[in-house]
């Protein structure tokens, strides 16, 4: 298992990706273009709004040609972004944080309570930052995360969401 940093850049992320990260088989991230953020600016195991943990990720809209194919077909001249992309990047996280905490597993999301959305993410906006507050960890048998989330456009929240839960498959062993 990596080192356990606070921080993590854009080629990290992509070595999680390619299942390098947490080890084969672990928790492993999307690859572009769906892997929907860029950096993790803080994780912690204490804190939040919960005291279980906290994380903090970032990406950049405005300007960043990765993005470019999410505005062009989504809508042809009414450029916004689907709802579900920030959604997914929530429990991207999610199962992130349950890799960085050293649990075996594959990563799947599990589910959602409430998710309201307030404001739209059009090419405008320059940055996106989530923030994800833990509420329960399991690392027992069972390993499952559930956590509030909310997206912020430029500071504003444009998404929250309540009990996204991710839970890691057991790896088969031989």
């Amino acid at each position: 298992m990596a080192d356990r940093k606070s921080s993590y850049d854009y080629e990290d992320l992509l070595r999680c990706g390619r299942g390098e990260l947490f080890g084969p088989g672990n928790a492993q991230l999307p690859l572009p273009p769906l892997l929907m953020f860029e950096r993790i600016t803080s994780i912690t195991e204490t804190g939040g709004a919960h005291g279980k943990g906290q994380i903090v990720a970032e990406l950049t809209i405005g300007g960043n040609p990765a993005c470019d194919w999410i505005f062009s077909c989504h809508f042809h001249n009414d450029p916004v972004m689907p709802g579900c992309l920030p959604l997914d990047a929530l429990w991207q996280l999610t199962g992130f944080y349950l890799g960085w905490l050293g649990a075996p597993g594959k990563g799947r999301a599990r589910g959602a309570g409430e998710v309201k959305f307030t404001g739209m993410i059009t090419p405008k906006i320059k940055k996106l930052e989530y923030v994800l507050d833990f509420k329960s960890v399991v690392l027992r048998k069972l390993k499952i995360a559930t956590a509030d989330g909310v997206v912020k456009a430029d500071g504003e929240t444009v998404y929250t969401a309540t009990d996204l839960k991710v839970f890691l498959e057991p790896v088969a062993v031989g």
